[in-house]
């Protein structure tokens, strides 16, 4: 079964008609997007959109033998005429099957949001799902791996996350981001990001083959660093807000009285998606050699501040061994890992001799931590630029 993607962007395509803002100013030439259209081996196309016999003649395509038109969510965006020969639009029911002339088969699945998704299975047996923008399956029950899904994972990540809880996506099933509006980053950053959570996106008129591709590979350990307020957490966290189940680790604890710091902590748990489990705990050794789901470790100066405590190295105590081996857990680890990590070491000196040492400190593990790594990456002012791994300059 092949798909031909007319277009992969939201309801309003991107550019947004007289829209100024700086998403859709740059959003031009390639990096422009039509709204998300599939047609499904010229026989099938799922959401009508504006210019589709044009844009399935660019792709060389036709929409002369497409048997069933099915819309997946209601209109949004510019109006859209129903080329001649073409069959009526419809939305169908919830729960509905439909089987084709050709053999395809489409079940409408139910989405949490306005709109309605569709499964199809070709008559090769390949098996595709395409959910609406902005939506995630309603009570997806625990199912068969698809083949190919389709979906706004940059707008709902979660709905990719339930998608992998249920098995309906597992380790092989390729998964594209569609629905790509001015809300999503520009087009190298949604690249990254899409990456992260093990999908791709595709330029508008790019045909597949169901189940032929490769999955995305994933780094299995990245270290975010940045500066106070940079977004590195925030950016941690997304990696992982495609994935069920993390066990996020809080290096910095309680701390008694003092409403500012649980201020802090509140809001960190309350953007976390509420199927992520907390430990609070600076013994990350045992964590990182055990086996489990993935691990959010934030954040490395927390930890090293407990472990020059317990070393004494405020007063001549050697932190090293205990640096050495978290540096070599992260080596032998097996578990997917995301940690955090504060770039202390480009403002000015510090003062004290106590805050000179943590920096030196601190610049030794990350440095260290970092070697250990498939992917580096730098926040800074909500910004991520990628030091090492996919993405990066050079690509290494």
């Amino acid at each position: 079964m092949d798909i031909t993607l007319l277009g992969t962007g939201a309801p309003g395509g991107l550019p947004e008609a007289d829209c100024p803002c700086a998403r859709c100013s740059v959003a031009l030439g390639a990096g422009a997007r039509a709204a998300t259209s599939v047609l499904v081996d010229g026989v099938l196309l799922l959401d009508l959109t504006p210019g589709a016999a044009l844009a399935a003649a660019r792709a060389g395509r036709t929409l002369g033998g497409v048997l069933q038109v099915l819309l997946s969510h209601p209109a949004g965006g510019p109006p859209v005429h129903v080329p001649p020969g073409l069959p009526a639009p419809a939305r169908a029911p919830e729960g509905e099957e439909l089987t084709l002339l050709s053999g395809h088969r489409v079940r409408a699945v139910a989405a949490d949001s306005p709109g309605t998704g569709y499964a199809v299975t070709g008559p090769d047996g390949a098996r595709l799902l395409y959910l609406p923008p902005g939506a995630a399956v309603a009570g997806a029950a625990t199912g068969r791996a698809y083949d190919t899904v389709l979906l706004d994972v940059l707008g709902r990540p979660d709905a990719l996350a339930g998608l992998r809880a249920a098995n309906w996506a597992g380790p092989e099933t390729e998964v594209l981001g569609v629905h790509l509006g001015h809300d999503a980053p520009p087009a190298a950053e949604a690249r990254r990001r899409l990456a992260a959570a093990g999908a791709r996106e595709v330029p508008d008129g790019t045909t597949l083959t169901v189940g032929a591709a490769e999955p995305v590979p994933v780094p299995r350990r990245t270290l975010v660093l940045g500066g106070a307020r940079s977004g590195k957490s925030v950016e941690a966290e997304r990696r992982l807000a495609a994935y069920p189940e993390v066990e996020y680790v809080a290096t910095g604890g309680t701390r008694a009285g003092d409403a500012e710091w649980a201020r802090r902590v509140r809001e960190h748990r309350e953007r976390r998606p509420g199927s992520w489990r907390t430990t609070e705990t600076c013994d990350l050794v045992p964590l990182l050699a055990a086996d489990g789901p993935p691990l959010l470790i934030d954040c490395l100066s927390l930890w090293l501040t407990d472990a020059m405590d317990r070393a004494g190295s405020w007063a001549g105590g050697d932190v090293s061994p205990a640096a050495d081996a978290l540096v070599e857990a992260f080596r032998t680890t097996r578990r997917r890992v995301v940690a955090v990590s504060n770039e202390v070491g480009s403002g000015v000196v510090p003062e004290t001799p106590a805050g000179r040492l943590f920096r030196d400190e601190l610049g030794r593990l990350n440095a260290a931590v970092a070697g250990e790594c498939e992917q580096v990456l730098l926040a800074v002012a909500g910004q991520v630029a990628v030091l090492r791994g996919p993405g990066a300059p050079g690509g290494s």
